[in-house]
């Protein structure tokens, strides 16, 4: 990085976040990858987000935004808050060849996250990599460049289990089979409400002590394990006994 004299500051191997407010336009200079890792909250710290801790109207060019400019925009003096707001609500600029690469390892990782996340029901075998990304070519599914991987994976999940896309690809989430223990007095009053989240009942065994082992959904767990340990006052028991 080197400073040129008065208002210009030349940047190299730079990811640039554009704003356009008041009719005028702002850009921060940021770290390749790190614009996305920021945005999903992966990345806090500003300062291993930015190159530079300054706003500009133009980074390739090293022109720096004037103070007045971006305070007035803005509404405030604190440069912190306005590169956040640029940051998170800005627009990230990257080249074809860039975005080609960037959308194809980003499509990779979110095939990825859905074959460790599901299973084909038929054989309650995951489904490979490359057989999701052909899938997610044949529905024409979006990867979009600015969203975190997890979330298109959740959405994607979504997708290919609706009845639109029935017949397409045999595919549901990955359960949790839990054990489930505590005193029968307890379970006559909260079964119920714990069944409710549960998939499938592989046992369900009620006496003194009801114990059942069920199939969930991994979002249910913590549902279920606040059920119990509320409802049994930490008489109640979960126990993770693998995924199916």
């Amino acid at each position: 990085m080197n400073k040129q004299p008065g208002t210009q500051i030349k940047l190299t191997n730079v990811s640039i976040v554009r704003m356009k407010k008041g009719g005028k336009r702002f850009e921060i200079a940021c770290y390749q990858n790190k614009v996305s890792e920021f945005r999903s909250g992966v990345e806090t710290d500003l300062s291993e987000v930015l190159q530079i801790e300054q706003i500009f109207t133009n980074v390739p060019k090293g022109q720096v935004a004037k103070r007045d400019d971006w305070t007035k925009c803005f509404q405030t003096d604190d440069m912190d808050k306005v590169i956040e707001e640029i940051l998170r609500k800005g627009e990230l600029q990257i080249n074809n060849l860039e975005r080609t690469h960037q959308l194809s390892s980003l499509s990779r990782e979110i095939a990825t996250l859905v074959s460790e996340m599901t299973v084909d029901p038929n054989t309650n075998r995951k489904h490979t990599v490359g057989m999701i990304e052909k899938t997610m070519s044949e529905i024409g599914f979006s990867v979009k460049a600015d969203k975190p991987a997890k979330a298109q994976a959740l959405e994607l999940i979504k997708k290919l289990t609706s009845e639109e896309s029935e017949g397409t690809l045999p595919i549901r989430r990955s359960r949790m089979r839990i054990r489930i223990t505590m005193p029968g007095k307890d379970a006559k009053r909260v079964k119920e409400n714990i069944l409710k989240e549960v998939e499938e009942v592989e046992e369900d065994d009620m006496g003194m002590e009801w114990e059942a082992i069920v199939q969930i959904n991994p979002g249910s767990f913590r549902t279920i394990t606040d059920l119990v340990n509320n409802e049994t006052k930490g008489k109640g028991r979960v126990e993770v006994m693998g995924n199916v």
